[in-house]
Parts: C-alpha cells; sequence; structure tokens
C-alpha cells in the first residue's frame, strides 16, 4: 500500500490487522546477518525524552536570524522568533528560553540535520510510528517498538524491573488508537511492551493493590486473570509463544509489586528540594502533584510540571535498573508541539516545561555515575515551518493557513509540518561531548545541507551504543525483521566517543 494514500481509517485497519497477526505468530527466532557482530556496548539504558507534536529546530537547538514580533511582518522573513543565546560550548547556540539546557550541552552531542521520512499527506502518528519503529507504516507484520526490541535483545537488567517503561503518554485522547499501534512489542511477545505510566505522579499506584483489597483477595484475583487470560482469544487463536508470553508478563507485574523496586515508583519518596529542581520556575510541586486529568485546554495550565516529574521518575528507574524509558511531553493533536497556531507562545511554554528538568536529569545522572552508561536522546517526529509543509522539493498539502503579512500574533511563530531538517540531542552512553553534527541552512528553505541523518541511521547508532548489532533480525513468518529498516542502517561513527 503506497504510505501517502494511507488515511488514518486505513492506517488502523491495517495496525489492527497487524495486531491480530502478531497473536497468531509463533516464537520469534534471533539471527544474526553474516559477517554481523554485536558491537561492544558502551550504554546499559536507554532514555527517550519525546517531544511529541513536532518541535520546531529553529526555535530551540538551531536558531537562525531572529525577527520579532510587530504587526505587518512578513511570514517568510521569519526564521526564528526567539533570539539566540549562547551555550557552554563555542560556535553552538540555542534559542531564547533553554538557559538551563544551554549549560549542560558541553556533556553532549548535538544532531541539526534529522531528515524524516516521506510519508506523503503528514500524520503525526505515522511519523511516529516510523521513529520508534524504525519502518514507514503500514507494515505487514506488528513491528515491535525501539524498546521492546531492546527489553528483548538485551535481556532485563533488573528481573524485577520492567524493562520497557513508558511514561506521561495517554491512549484515550485524539489519535490514541494509532499511538497504540506502535507503543507495543509486536510479534515479540507481550513480556516486552511497555510499562505505560500516564501519569508520573500516579506512578506509585501503579504498583500496588488497589487500595482496600486485602493481599488474598488480590492474589485470588491475579490468578482469575491468568485463567481468563488462557480462556482469551490469544488462548483459542493465537499461538502458544504469545499465549506464554502474556502469562510471563503477567508473573513479572505481580512480582514488581512485592519487591523493594517498586519503591522507585514513589515520587512521594524523593526530597521535596529535589523534586523543585525538575520543575518549571515558579511550579508548586504540590499542585504538580494532584494536578487534574482533564482534556480541554486547561491541560496545559494545570500539568506544567508533569514532563519533569516524568524526568525525575526516569532517573529514579534508571537507578533500579529499567532497560528502556520513555518520558513525553505527551502528544495530543493541537496542543503542547502540536503548533497550528499560537506558535511563538506555545513553544515558550514548552521550553518551560523542558529546561529545568532535561538538565537537571543530566546532571543528577551525571553526579550518580549513571551518565556513562545511559544513553538519553530528545528527538520528535519532525520540525516546523512557517512557509513549507513537508520538504521544499516534496511538498505536501498545507494543513494550516498562513497569512502573508502577519497582523495577529497567534499566526506568528512555526505551524507547518517540516520534515527536511530537525534536531536531536544524545548525552552519556558512549556519545562524544560538546560535540555539533549537521548543517542546516541559513535561510529558508532552512533544510539540511551537511550530513542529514536518517532514522535507519540514527536507530544503527543507539544500538550499537547498547551492544545491539543494525544487522540483528528476528525470524518471523519464515522471514528476517531487522532491528533497523532491512538490516540496512550504519551507525554514524563520528558521534561515538
Amino acid at each position: 500500500m503506497n504510505a501517502s494514500a494511507v488515511s488514518r481509517r486505513d492506517f488502523l485497519k491495517t495496525a489492527s490487522a497487524a495486531t491480530l497477526g502478531a497473536l497468531a505468530a509463533g516464537a520469534p527466532r534471533a539471527v544474526l546477518a553474516a559477517a554481523a557482530t554485536p558491537p561492544k556496548a558502551s550504554a546499559d539504558t536507554l532514555i527517550v525524552l519525546w517531544m511529541g507534536g513536532g518541535m520546531a529546530h529553529t526555535e530551540t537547538f538551531d536558531p537562525k536570524r531572529y525577527t520579532p514580533f510587530e504587526k505587518g511582518v512578513e511570514a517568510k522573513s521569519v526564521l526564528s522568533t526567539f533570539p539566540a543565546i549562547d551555550t557552554a560550548v563555542d560556535g553552538i547556540k540555542f534559542s531564547q528560553g533553554l538557559e538551563r539546557m544551554a549549560r549542560i550541552v558541553d556533556r553532549g552531542t548535538l544532531i541539526r540535520t534529522y531528515t524524516a521520512g516521506d510519508l506523503g499527506f503528514i500524520l503525526h502518528s505515522r511519523h511516529q510510528f516510523q521513529w520508534h519503529t524504525g519502518y514507514p507504516p503500514p507494515q505487514t507484520v506488528a513491528c515491535p517498538h525501539l524498546g521492546a526490541v531492546i527489553a528483548r535483545t538485551r535481556g532485563p537488567h533488573n528481573p524485577v524491573v520492567p524493562a520497557f517503561i513508558n511514561i506521561g503518554q495517554r491512549f484515550d485522547v485524539g489519535e490514541g488508537e494509532e499511538l497504540k499501534a506502535f507503543t507495543t512489542a509486536g510479534f515479540l511477545g507481550s513480556e516486552y511492551g511497555p510499562f505505560n505510566i500516564p501519569f508520573p505522579e500516579q506512578a506509585a499506584s501503579a504498583v500496588r493493590p488497589p487500595a482496600g483489597m486485602s493481599s488474598s483477595r488480590f492474589q485470588d484475583r491475579d490468578k482469575l486473570f491468568k485463567r481468563l487470560a488462557d480462556a482469551s482469544l490469544v488462548g483459542q487463536y493465537g499461538s502458544e509463544y504469545q499465549r506464554e508470553s502474556l502469562v510471563r508478563s503477567l508473573d513479572n507485574a505481580h512480582h514488581l509489586l512485592s519487591s523493594p523496586a517498586a519503591k522507585a515508583f514513589d515520587l512521594a519518596l524523593e526530597p521535596i528540594e529535589n523534586v523543585r529542581k525538575y520543575l518549571p520556575e515558579g511550579v508548586d510541586p504540590a499542585k504538580t502533584f494532584n494536578a487534574e486529568q482533564s482534556r480541554d485546554g486547561s491541560y496545559e495550565r494545570e500539568t506544567l510540571g508533569r514532563f519533569g516529574l516524568g524526568c525525575l521518575l526516569a532517573r529514579r528507574l534508571c537507578e533500579v535498573g529499567a532497560r528502556y524509558i520513555e518520558v513525553t511531553t505527551e502528544y495530543i493533536p493541537f496542543l503542547n508541539w502540536d503548533t497550528h497556531e499560537n506558535g511563538h507562545t506555545r513553544a515558550a511554554n514548552m521550553k518551560r516545561q523542558i529546561d529545568a528538568p532535561v538538565s537537571q536529569l543530566i546532571l543528577d545522572l551525571e553526579e550518580r555515575g549513571l551518565l556513562d552508561r545511559t544513553l538519553v536522546v530528545l528527538a520528535s517526529e519532525f520540525s516546523r515551518d512557517m512557509i513549507t509543509e513537508g520538504k521544499p522539493d516534496k511538498t505536501v498539502k498545507n494543513q494550516v493557513e498562513v497569512p502573508d503579512k502577519i497582523e495577529d500574533l497567534k499566526y506568528y511563530g512555526m505551524h507547518r509540518h517540516f520534515t527536511d531538517a530537525g534536531s536531536v540531542l544524545l548525552f552519556g552512553g558512549g556519545m562524544k561531548k560538546g560535540f555539533l553534527y549537521g548543517r542546516t541552512a541559513d535561510e529558508r528553505p532552512v533544510k539540511s545541507v551537511e550530513n542529514p541523518v536518517h532514522i535507519e541511521d540514527l536507530h544503527a547508532t543507539l544500538y550499537t551504543a547498547l551492544g545491539i548489532s543494525p544487522k540483528q533480525a528476528y525470524e518471523i513468518e519464515h522471514r528476517p525483521f531487522y532491528v533497523t529498516r532491512d538490516g540496512l542502517g550504519k551507525p554514524i561513527t563520528e558521534l561515538l566517543a
């Protein structure tokens, strides 16, 4: 099926079919391409900080000429709506609002030329699918998430801690079903799937029996659930491997409840002065812990510190041996980084949300001696531009109207989806320090002009750092499924220390 012709409905139908196919799939067999050997691991853990919705590179880590707002300014003249600031590394500038991150970039590598796939009419969940699995949707098999591949290939770091933990994303909001299509272990089996924590402030409740339930009743419920699972769709129609994997996932969850490692999920055990370091200035930790779970426009105001709590939780989980942790600002259509209007003001708000927690996470990992063995990646599915939808040479239908002259502040900022450049930050885990890779044009179109980075090579670099060959494959349905697209991903050796 042509990716450019795939509608949201087609995507869901295909994804659902692939999911059912995963249930019927037998045990995947690990294979390694000829002449390929697993690289020596420089990292044991991967933390992905996901800027869901499309983080504009010229408004964050790749600032260009600053044009202040004034009525009547020409849209085509606006490249950055924030002035540039100095960082700890000569020759690297960030945009205003990222002052704390600017001070710690000497611990990491900045890629400025991530180039997203050409998937036709742009749907966020399709590009997020490709970023997280390495493959463009739809696929004929249920592709495993990056976290599931790492969980399966490297195995658990601590057998009682979920190897793949996903923090901050709900699946009952816009495009939730599409996000669920790739936030899964796919054919690898349920035991390698995500332990989902949509609200980090409530993580402790995820590793406790329901309030008021006795231990014996909880044990009885666990046994009943396993019997139901065995007699369910999986038990009737799924393969023996998939059924056993589901039961193992239930056992793993049950073991976690009685483990001392469960305390890592309880943010109330963290000293309040540490919590404050992860929150935007002026945000009250008590209000963040008690934020209401609304779905209307007040969501952003009530949860200003939620991403920060997710980063703090990631640090605590890293300390007890999680293998893959993802923390997201949460993708919700038309909210957060999905700036279809009010691009400048919303980007300023998002930078306020991420600046303190990202920098504090890196400093905390460094102080605890964990950064060298923990690879932290900050990324987004694509970037944004005022004028171009897609790429200059492969434009697609505009989804946002931008007037030629800006008279209203809501049109000031980056609104359209731009796939020809984007920023990725990498810290620790064997990456170079204070290093800049790739260059983008200084004038519109602000596209990649030196060393473009595609998803298969970015994944190959991450896998290599984790001791996984980019040519690693799992044989499923009598054919190999490679961890990078068709096994063609090549690590970017210039990034590795």
